[in-house]
């Protein structure tokens, strides 16, 4: 009979995955992850088909804690303004404290291992922010661009705004203010 799987394990490969990939690539062995993970490699393969199943689960746990980063208390009576610069300090605060699973983020984004139910399952996910960006095209409040390109555009430049204030964490509210103004003067109609 099959050992019931633990919660705990799998959250354990996970959060190891997202170190690894951060420090290595998509390229990094399994045996890797399973060590820092603490389960033998047969064990990764327990809860993962293969790889390719664990760097999809991985971009979803990542997209899931994200989305409940931004959304938790989440203004929805406040300005366009209010709500946006909300989800940009969520998303910038998020990055800021979360460096191996921003990096792992990244690779995985680009990543042609992630299948199209995944990207898709991982922005549905942000229903509320896709809502947000359609309502507020309608009233006329921002420009008429696609949301992948409002999204991508968001995080091009709350990347590099998360890069400085890692480097000098002193100027940290400067710097996320300056990024959100960049933000929402690509975005906001004038």
């Amino acid at each position: 009979m099959a050992r019931p799987r633990s919660e705990e394990k799998r959250s354990a490969i996970l959060a190891a995955a997202a170190e690894v990939i951060a420090g290595q690539g998509l390229g990094a062995p399994t045996a890797r992850i399973a060590k820092l993970a603490g389960v033998a490699e047969g064990t990764l393969f327990t809860y993962f088909d293969n790889k390719d199943d664990l760097l999809n689960a991985l971009y979803l746990d990542i997209k899931a804690e994200l989305r409940d980063v931004m959304m938790t208390r989440y203004p929805k009576q406040a300005s366009v303004r209010e709500r946006v610069q909300y989800v940009w300090n969520k998303f910038v605060d998020w990055g800021v404290a979360q460096p191996q699973r921003r990096r792992a983020m990244a690779q995985l984004s680009v990543s042609e291992r992630l299948t199209e139910h995944t990207r898709t399952a991982g922005m549905q996910s942000f229903g509320d922010i896709h809502e947000l960006i359609q309502t507020s095209v309608a009233s006329g409040a921002l420009r008429d661009q696609p949301p992948a390109f409002v999204s991508a555009v968001m995080s091009a430049l709350a990347e590099t705004t998360m890069d400085f204030i890692a480097q000098e964490p002193a100027h940290a509210e400067r710097y996320r203010q300056a990024g959100f103004e960049a933000f929402w003067n690509a975005i906001a109609q004038h």
